[in-house]
């Protein structure tokens, strides 16, 4: 059993922070080998665990359509991945977390919100599509 802490202590926050920062450069290098140039990934958050052995790692791939082909990608070379970033962090980390890798899809969210608000579902202007309160 994994324990996700809602309040991260200052280690998991610094090992966060380090994680995020080599994945994003190794991501994007691994992308643009594997002739994927026209595809953005950015890694937007990353949560450890308690006991610094598992990582959430939530990736953000742009054109989105793309994203469910590019996760199954990386985590085909996940192990190759994690070594690579365990080089970079051998002196900081002493052993690597397990890495997990997530869809972050909250720009897609927000798109679809500001879609709704711009256009004809516009609950501001059309009150119609909001239930009317009754008194009693």
């Amino acid at each position: 059993m994994y324990y996700f802490c809602t309040m991260e202590s200052n280690r998991q926050k610094k090992i966060a922070g380090v994680l995020q920062d080599d994945l994003a450069t190794i991501l994007q290098k691994t992308l643009k080998d594997a002739g994927h140039g026209n595809i953005l990934i950015s890694v937007t958050k990353v949560h450890v665990t308690v006991d610094l052995s598992l990582s959430k790692v939530y990736l953000s791939v742009f054109p989105s359509k793309h994203a469910t082909t590019i996760l199954k990608e990386i985590n085909q070379v996940k192990s190759k991945i994690k070594h690579q970033v365990a080089q970079l962090t051998r002196h900081q980390l002493r052993r690597m977390p397990k890495l997990l890798f997530f869809n972050d899809d909250s720009l897609d969210y927000i798109e679809q919100i500001e879609d709704a608000v711009k256009g004809d579902e516009n609950p501001i202007e059309n009150t119609d599509l909001l239930d009317h309160r009754k008194k009693t």
